[in-house]
């Protein structure tokens, strides 16, 4: 046995100057940079455990019905049905979600109610290679316009058709993307990005990494040009990033706008490998993180980005386009950041915004978020959304999520696992989840993780060898060893071998046979972050903890005139639960000591913690009540400022995991 372990500023230079291609799983084509890592076929991956239970509960749910549940728009006369209804984003972005749900699932009647929108987007190509229907109509959006071609909502089917050809080899997909990519190269120069909305502008890398993905399939020499194109004509986040201040100040950027168009630097990056592209992302996110950023992995972001205070609301749609971004960029460049900021968002952002039943979503939620009711609150949009912003219903606040929010957990379970250059499978987000792929000579094996992550610090990895034929094989399987985990322990068959550092990659390098066990065990200590107003986030491994709150859910109906825009009813959450509390300020070197950290091991263990009722985690803490922080607008009024005083009696105080919540205060003041 050889086990290595490899800190990833060794490691990438590595594995990139050896331009070494994985033998069964396509890397990037000369003259693009190789990857680190390359995604495994849809359907390689399957979710177990409480990650299953999620993509269960999508079926269940809006993600198999948006068709019956919201029927002017996303049923038969859909543009990208044929029919002369809504003809934008909408309906790619349902399929954008439900098409690798079906395949996930391997469910037969998801993959049926699929293959219409695959069928017609197929069948709407003309001679020229423009597809899609034939103007832009979308009533609800403002959009009315007949004989345009909106470059956006074909970026949006563009990534269907990507996974529709991941899950299935449909040969047609090439040849389709192949002329629709001709006819961008030939019609961009007079019609650019910008002709028609400035959606595609900022979202232009959602284009060009399918051009990429094209490439790397065919090798079509005119691909790179189209991908320079689209380069030039995209929104410049490099400039924005690395020279103007535009993150520091309120609404100079959409919140999915800068969600999705963070990658672009990273995705372009392969084709000019410069390291001034990835310099502008990491500096991109340090100014968000600094001006606009929410300790749920997310930032104020309420339509125009709006810094940094926790009442300020953060959009579903940005949560789930922020996760596939994270998830590309992982793929490129092999950094860990974004694997830790990838589990950030999705174990703290996505479960409190989407109900258990995953029938209704939050258009936006606040860090501090203590009560959820109709009103207008200091958003930039709300006035154009009747006060329904944080409210859970189907089409409450903006319906663009309500359209979005099926990708979600999908991506996330699809971008688990990755293939490595040197013939092996690399685990760099963790879930309960199996992959069956191909490692070493070609050889087929399967490796079944199981885990209560992130409720619990033990993952336990086994092995199993597909192929008969194969006794053992050999490979190398990477392991990711998150940043905020000082220090992991690895053991294999039961055998303690070495220590990890945090931030570090894991490569165990042996012949392995069926049945071993590696078993990866990531401690978690508590920490605290500061935030708005010097504020602290208590947190423990990838989890961020807010108070927990009794929780009043009451069902409202909206008027007739409203059903149209919002749907029929909506749903507001109060608590008698006190929330204005400062924690007791303590020295750093007592941090361990002042929280108690409680695990109900029954809970652990279930298949849905995902709320008040499950969280299987609390941490005690002591706490004073603030008599002057107070309600303003139904949210928390302004946050006091670290650390004042309060002649309050000191009390206990009960924290959950911040995706367990639906109400919460998450951002601390510290008082003496």
């Amino acid at each position: 046995m050889l086990l290595k372990f490899i800190s990833l500023s060794l490691l990438m230079p590595l594995l990139c100057s050896w331009g070494k291609a994985n033998d069964h799983y396509p890397n990037n084509r000369y003259p693009l940079k190789r990857k680190p890592y390359m995604e495994l076929p849809l359907g390689a991956i399957k979710a177990k455990g409480w990650l299953l239970e999620m993509l269960e509960r999508q079926k269940r749910g809006a993600s198999s019905q948006m068709d019956q549940l919201y029927p002017t728009v996303m049923g038969p006369r859909n543009g990208w049905l044929g029919g002369d209804g809504d003809q934008w984003e909408r309906g790619p972005y349902w399929i954008d979600g439900l098409l690798p749900l079906a395949y996930l699932l391997d469910d037969q009647e998801l993959k049926e109610k699929v293959q219409p929108w695959i069928e017609w987007t197929l069948g709407s190509q003309q001679e020229n290679g423009f597809f899609g229907p034939a103007k832009d109509y979308a009533p609800e959006a403002g959009l009315q316009r007949d004989n345009s071609a909106d470059w956006w909502p074909r970026m949006v089917m563009l990534k269907v058709l990507q996974q529709y050809y991941s899950a299935t080899g449909d040969p047609r997909i090439i040849t389709f993307m192949s002329r629709y990519f001709r006819y961008q190269l030939e019609t961009l120069p007079t019609v650019p990005l910008g002709n028609w909305t400035f959606w595609a502008e900022y979202r232009a890398s959602d284009n060009l990494q399918a051009v990429y993905w094209l490439y790397n399939l065919t090798g079509e020499p005119f691909l790179l040009d189209l991908g320079e194109l689209l380069h030039k004509q995209g929104y410049d986040f490099v400039d924005m990033f690395l020279n103007r201040d535009d993150l520091t100040r309120f609404n100079t950027i959409h919140c999915v706008n800068l969600a999705q168009g963070i990658k672009a630097p990273v995705i372009y990056y392969q084709q000019q490998p410069e390291q001034r592209f990835l310099d502008a992302v990491k500096k991109g996110f340090a100014d968000i993180r600094q001006y606009n950023g929410q300790p749920q992995g997310m930032y104020g972001g309420d339509e125009g980005l709006h810094g940094n205070n926790p009442t300020q609301g953060s959009e579903l749609c940005s949560s789930v386009e922020l996760m596939f971004s994270l998830e590309k960029m992982l793929e490129v460049t092999g950094d860990l950041d974004f694997a830790d900021h990838l589990e950030r968002i999705a174990f703290n952002a996505l479960p409190t915004q989407i109900t258990d039943d995953f029938m209704n979503k939050q258009y936006l939620q606040q860090a501090n978020q203590v009560m959820i009711t109709r009103h207008a609150r200091n958003f930039y949009e709300d006035h154009n959304h009747s006060g329904t912003d944080v409210t859970y219903g189907l089409l409450t606040g903006y319906p663009c999520c309500a359209s979005n929010m099926h990708q979600g957990w999908p991506k996330f379970t699809q971008h688990l696992w990755y293939a490595t250059p040197d013939n092996g499978l690399a685990a760099l987000v963790y879930s309960p989840s199996e992959v069956t792929a191909k490692v070493g000579n070609g050889s087929l094996v399967k490796i079944v993780e199981e885990t209560h992550y992130p409720m619990d610090d033990l993952l336990t990895f086994t092995i199993h060898v597909v192929d008969k034929k194969d006794k053992t094989v050999e490979f190398p399987l990477h392991l990711r060893v998150p940043a905020w985990c000082g220090q992991a322990a690895i053991t294999i068959n039961g055998v303690p071998d070495q220590h990890v550092k945090g931030g570090e990659i894991a490569v165990i390098r042996r012949t392995w046979k069926s049945g071993d066990q590696v078993e990866l065990t990531l401690p978690m200590d508590i920490r605290t972050s500061r935030w708005y107003e010097n504020s602290i986030a208590v947190e423990r491994g990838p989890l961020v903890y807010g108070l927990k709150m009794a929780e009043s859910w009451e069902t409202k109906t909206f008027d007739d005139a409203e059903r149209t825009r919002y749907g029929n009813t909506y749903q507001e959450v109060t608590s008698v639960t006190p929330w204005n509390y400062g924690i007791v300020a303590f020295r750093e070197q007592d941090i361990q000591q002042h929280f108690e950290v409680v695990i109900d091991e029954q809970k652990q263990q279930g298949t849905y913690p995902w709320n008040f009722q499950n969280a299987p985690i609390e941490i005690k803490t002591k706490a004073k009540r603030i008599p002057s922080w107070q309600l303003y607008n139904e949210m928390t009024g302004p946050l006091p400022y670290s650390t004042g005083h309060s002649d309050a009696p000191v009390e206990e105080i009960t924290l959950i995991p911040y995706g367990c919540t639906t109400l919460r205060v998450s951002e601390f003041p510290l008082v003496r």
